[in-house]
């Protein structure tokens, strides 16, 4: 009996140790579906190599010890083009899919994948959302197979609102957003906030454009500009940022922007010396967090004459990785269910992933635009301005209830 007790203390010893390193060296294949055509290509193109990029620093050192492969397709942007990129995925191994450039596309691989996982256990594909920011993707459409690293659109209004109510000079606001999920919340959200933290501000136009497809603002800027607006709030991202702002130096429009996304491909050029002091952006992090984020942005642009913006994407990579190890597999459904509620520190600060709707709740900055200094050095573009930190908000300050009623397997 003693040595029948021994034995089997000993093969649960030698079972764990083989669970802890079951994972080990196995390589993880993430399919990387996002635009890499059209007016979109220079952002998709950036995030891809940022994929990459940091992949190539985690297969170095991780806690799972996994090694991770990335498969980058192009979905042009549109839902059913997605669609057919992640059956292509799915026939390559990828049980992980990244995506974040529109919420159509998001909400076309969630819609996938409920039924995907459904019908095929033992199969089952995670999705982890780092940039589709639709407040839907995590309330009325929440899914238990996707994951959101990046802050939502009523997340970041909450903060940048906050932020602008004790702006006194602002007294006139002109909303301008691309005519889609995303554009259209942030129009919603904006309205909503200002009327309760600063009823005295007046909204003098609303405007929702076509997405990705205008190339002249020149219309939009003089309607703004008739309005006598002030200050311009535009969830705007890739060239419709870029060109919105190039069209408003060029007609000496002078009003602030309270942006989203100044920080994509080609916006900082288009702000230049013509924007400083006069644009401001919300988000989870900025051009100068210092610490191994700043190196990691120095070698970047060293080795690809580009800027690592998207940085939410080291924390894929560090909430995948942590829940690998934790639990002793590569599998997504377990992986899946060690993510909820997960707790971990970022480039960022201490963040979690709610478990009611798998919402990365993190802290929020409030940046602008202004000439680059020995204290916040980093230019983007080569342009001699960056983009300063003016304001931390904690995460309880931007986090928002959700409405999430998830199925879970």
């Amino acid at each position: 009996m003693k040595f029948a007790l021994k034995f089997t203390a000993a093969a649960i010893v030698a079972a764990t140790a083989t669970g802890a390193l079951a994972q080990q060296g196995e390589t993880v294949k993430i399919a990387w579906l996002d635009p890499l055509s059209g007016l979109m290509a220079a952002v998709g193109t950036n995030q891809l190599k940022t994929f990459q990029f940091f992949a190539e620093k985690f297969n170095i050192k991780n806690p799972a010890g996994v090694k991770f492969e990335i498969i980058g397709i192009d979905n042009k942007l549109s839902p059913q083009e997605t669609t057919a990129a992640l059956r292509s995925a799915m026939d390559q191994g990828a049980r992980y899919v990244v995506q974040g450039n529109g919420s159509g596309p998001a909400l076309a691989i969630i819609d996938a994948l409920e039924k995907h996982n459904a019908r095929n256990p033992g199969k089952e594909v995670l999705y982890l959302n780092y940039a589709a920011v639709d407040p839907d993707l995590t309330n009325s459409k929440c899914s238990y197979w996707q994951y959101r690293f990046d802050a939502d659109t009523s997340m970041k209004m909450e903060a940048l609102t906050t932020y602008m109510k004790d702006q006194k000079d602002i007294q006139k606001v002109y909303l301008i957003n691309q005519n889609y999920s995303h554009g259209q919340q942030v129009s919603k959200f904006a309205k909503e906030n200002l009327k309760a933290k600063r009823p005295d501000i007046q909204i003098v136009g609303d405007d929702l454009h076509p997405l990705a497809q205008v190339r002249d603002f020149s219309p939009y800027i003089a309607k703004i500009k008739a309005s006598g607006a002030d200050s311009v709030i535009t969830g705007n991202w890739g060239s419709d940022l870029a060109l919105l702002i190039k069209a408003g130096n060029d007609a000496g429009l002078n009003v602030k922007y309270y942006t989203y996304y100044a920080v994509t491909s080609g916006t900082p050029t288009a702000m230049g010396a013509a924007s400083d002091g006069r644009v401001y952006q919300v988000g989870y992090a900025h051009y100068n967090m210092g610490g191994d984020m700043q190196k990691y942005a120095d070698e970047f642009k060293k080795r690809f004459n580009d800027d690592l913006y998207t940085t939410d994407i080291y924390t894929v990579y560090v909430a995948l990785s942590e829940a690998m190890a934790k639990a002793k597999t590569t599998d997504p459904v377990k992986v899946a269910a060690t993510m909820e509620g997960m707790k971990f520190k970022s480039f960022n600060g201490d963040v979690e992933l709610r478990k009611a709707d798998h919402q990365l709740q993190q802290g929020l900055y409030i940046a602008k635009w202004e000439k680059a200094s020995a204290k916040y050095p980093y230019s983007p573009e080569n342009t001699g301005y960056t983009l300063a930190p003016v304001k931390f908000y904690d995460a309880y300050v931007a986090s928002t209830p959700t409405s999430c009623q998830m199925k879970r397997p």
